[in-house]
């Protein structure tokens, strides 16, 4: 059966709601031009925020727009060049004979304690946006994982593929930050394997979030709100007697849901699920949450969020408003990404100069980060597009940096 592009089904689509190319364009706010490219196959694919006001124009989730060899692509970088992966791939992709897995055992044998301490190190690294020392540690830490679930047995073990969890989550977490989409799929589902073996309904939930996260990724947005959705109904706690571990682990699967949704171009879902994450978090009041973890910070974030997908610029802008700052309950990466929105609605606006005050100030704290965003990298572009005088030093050194080619 020949396979269908993004082009082939927005086509089939447009024409099955009795709508020209130009009415489409005038419904959807994409220019006719970009959706002209894109049925004669003179465009591949398109960015998922072009892709989702099509959808709502067309009345279809978005995930219908995507054709069969576009979903893995969906937010592929093909100028990527990550650093070297051949370690991380030597463990998550080995090299199989027919006596099984050909790779060496590690030497000597690793402990419970050794092995959750090489999970701190390297998730700690990671959210310090320290890409390189967490890439080189890796490759040992997987190895370790692997040789702890095998070198333990009874409640050690059921710990041990605890740990081997959070270990392929951090693998999985970097490897999407590198555009490594499939390797990340495998390490992700690798972690639930673990996860479910371990017992423990909380790392569980946690790695599933990572596993939504990859999905999106992949394009795969109705599949990812339904596991969301329905692992988020497996670990729902009594909220009067919730523990601050529970909360978190259910409200954390209910925002990724609502994220899902909301790229779906299903609204009212996406509203539903953060009413109930807003709901969640309002038991931690007064209760003292870890650094980072769930709770009403993070809810506003995916509010914004979700009013940027929807093409409410000020909406979101409104709900930017005294957002708390990594020290105010809010973790780094969350904040990070929310001020890439902010940074998107300024431009949207025309407020240029604020947009890339938003970016420099984000550049300055964490460049490797920063460098690794398309996000950021569409959002220079537009900035530089939409500027009617010649590109700053500033705004030149954040293309540099993002890899931007406007001049």
């Amino acid at each position: 059966m020949e396979s269908s592009s993004i082009g082939d089904n927005l086509a089939q689509i447009r024409r099955e709601s009795r709508l020209t190319q130009e009415q489409l364009a005038e419904r959807s706010g994409v220019s006719i031009e970009v959706i002209s490219k894109l049925e004669q196959g003179r465009r591949q694919g398109a960015r998922i925020p072009t892709l989702n006001k099509l959808a709502r124009a067309l009345r279809v989730p978005t995930s219908a727009l995507f054709g069969d060899g576009a979903r893995a692509a969906a937010d592929r970088d093909p100028d990527a060049n990550p650093i070297s992966l051949v370690g991380v791939r030597q463990v998550l992709a080995p090299a199989v004979g027919l006596g099984g897995p050909t790779a060496n055992q590690a030497d000597p044998p690793p402990t419970l304690a050794t092995a959750r301490q090489a999970v701190a190190d390297a998730s700690r690294s990671y959210y310090a946006d320290d890409y390189a020392t967490t890439l080189g540690a890796l490759p040992r830490l997987l190895f370790t994982a692997r040789d702890l679930v095998a070198a333990t047995d009874g409640d050690d073990q059921l710990t041990a593929h605890g740990i081997a969890a959070e270990a392929h989550q951090v693998a999985a977490q970097l490897l999407l930050q590198l555009r490594q989409v499939d390797l990340a799929h495998t390490a992700a589902t690798t972690a639930v394997d673990h996860a479910r073996r371990s017992g423990v309904q909380t790392i569980g939930a946690s790695v599933i979030c990572t596993l939504v996260w990859v999905l999106m990724r992949e394009g795969r947005f109705d599949e990812a709100e339904r596991l969301a959705v329905d692992t988020a109904d497996q670990v729902e706690p009594r909220l009067s007697t919730a523990t601050v571990a529970e909360l978190s682990a259910w409200g954390w699967l209910l925002l990724r849901g609502a994220a899902a949704a909301a790229r779906d171009a299903r609204d009212d879902t996406a509203q539903e699920l953060l009413s109930l994450a807003t709901a969640g978090a309002s038991r931690l009041d007064g209760r003292p949450v870890p650094p980072g973890e769930f709770g009403a910070g993070e809810v506003r974030v995916m509010q914004v969020e979700t009013a940027v997908i929807a093409g409410q610029p000020d909406r979101a802008l409104e709900l930017s408003e005294g957002m708390p700052t990594p020290a105010g309950g809010v973790a780094s990466w969350s904040w990070q990404r929310h001020r890439l929105d902010v940074a998107h609605v300024r431009a949207q606006l025309g407020q240029y100069a604020d947009a890339t005050a938003v970016l420099r100030d984000l550049a300055d704290r964490s460049p490797a980060w920063l460098r690794q965003q398309r996000y950021a990298r569409d959002i220079v572009d537009g900035i530089a597009a939409g500027r009617r005088r010649a590109m700053t030093d500033e705004l030149a050194e954040l293309a540099e940096l993002v890899g931007c080619t406007s001049r």
